[in-house]
C-alpha cells in the first residue's frame, strides 16, 4: 500500500449522484479510465457509496435516493472536504452563520462530519473521512 503524506494527498473530493450509478460507474471506467476503489451496494441495484480514482484524484458517487432528511440524498453534485479538526471547523462555520443543513455527527462509516450550503446554494460536507491512498 502506498501512503502519501496528508499534505500531498487530495483532501477535496467531488461528490456525484446518478439516477443509474452502476451504469455511470461502468461508463466512467470505460470512457475515462477511472478505477473503482470502493463500491457499497444499495437497495434495488443502486449504489449507496462508491469511490473511483483517476491518477491521484478521487470522486465519490452514489445513486439518487429518496431521503427527505438527508440533504445529500437527492442533489446531483456537491463537494466533500477532509479536515483534520472537524469540530473546530464546524464551530467556525456556525459562528459565521453558515447555513448548516446537517449537524455535526459521527457516521456509521467512522467519519465525523457536517454539511452546509454556501452563499449560492452549493452543498458542501466537511469531515474526517479520507479515501485510501492505494488502489486496493
Amino acid at each position: 500500500m502506498t501512503v502519501n503524506s496528508p499534505e500531498k494527498s487530495p483532501n477535496i473530493f467531488p461528490v456525484l449522484r446518478y439516477q443509474y450509478a452502476p451504469a455511470a460507474m461502468r461508463w466512467l471506467s470505460t470512457a475515462f479510465g477511472f478505477k473503482t476503489l470502493m463500491e457499497i451496494p444499495g437497495p434495488n441495484g443502486s449504489i449507496a457509496h462508491a469511490e473511483m480514482r483517476l491518477g491521484p484524484g478521487v470522486v465519490m458517487l452514489a445513486s439518487v435516493r429518496a431521503e427527505p432528511d438527508n440533504p445529500w440524498a437527492s442533489v446531483k453534485h456537491g463537494i466533500y472536504v477532509y479536515v483534520e479538526d472537524v469540530d473546530g471547523h464546524y464551530a467556525r462555520a456556525r459562528d459565521a452563520n453558515a447555513q448548516i443543513v446537517r449537524e455535526l455527527e459521527d457516521t456509521p462509516h467512522g467519519s465525523r462530519e457536517y454539511s452546509v450550503l454556501d452563499s449560492e446554494g452549493f452543498l458542501w460536507a466537511f469531515g474526517t473521512f479520507r479515501p485510501p491512498d492505494d488502489d486496493r
